[in-house]
């Protein structure tokens, strides 16, 4: 599976003071005609969709927080900017990952340009792959999301 991927090195410390540092070779990246379980389901005409999915969520909100401004509503009204950008960043780390966490639950994968080329995926060891990372990516995206909400709320606008 990955013997055309070219490898590198990389040196992981676990503390930046710890003058011991361990090496492992990883390999380069998928094809981008592969799956790869709990890493990769979806080709570019997907990634595009997704990132779609990502503007789409940020646009909507900027026009909350200014509506939200613009109304003179309670500072803590503005968390609700969470829902919008926390949509956006889990639509862009889909994107940026490959991975569609709808896909994964629904156990599919699709590389062609079109909604004809899904491919169902039977492997219950991919599927259990896939979920946990459709659960990284909900977690990152909340932890990306959370912050950039509160920060919407305390803003002195």
């Amino acid at each position: 599976m990955g013997e055309d991927w070219p490898s590198q090195e990389v040196i992981v410390s676990a503390l930046p003071s710890s003058p011991s540092a361990s090496r492992i070779v990883v390999s380069g990246g998928p094809a981008d005609d592969q799956y790869v379980p709990g890493v990769c389901n979806i080709g570019a005409w997907e990634i595009r969709r997704r990132r779609r999915f990502a503007y789409l969520g940020f646009a909507a909100a900027v026009i909350l927080f200014a509506i939200l401004v613009a109304v003179d509503a309670p500072a803590w009204m503005r968390l609700f900017v969470f829902l919008p950008v926390a949509g956006g960043v889990f639509s862009w780390l889909q994107a940026r990952r490959r991975f569609c966490a709808g896909f994964a639950v629904a156990r599919v994968s699709n590389f062609a340009d079109d909604e004809d080329g899904r491919r169902r995926v039977e492997d219950e060891a991919a599927h259990r792959a896939d979920i946990a990372a459709v659960r990284r990516m909900t977690r990152d995206s909340i932890l990306i999301a959370l912050p950039i909400a509160i920060l919407a709320a305390v803003l002195p606008v």
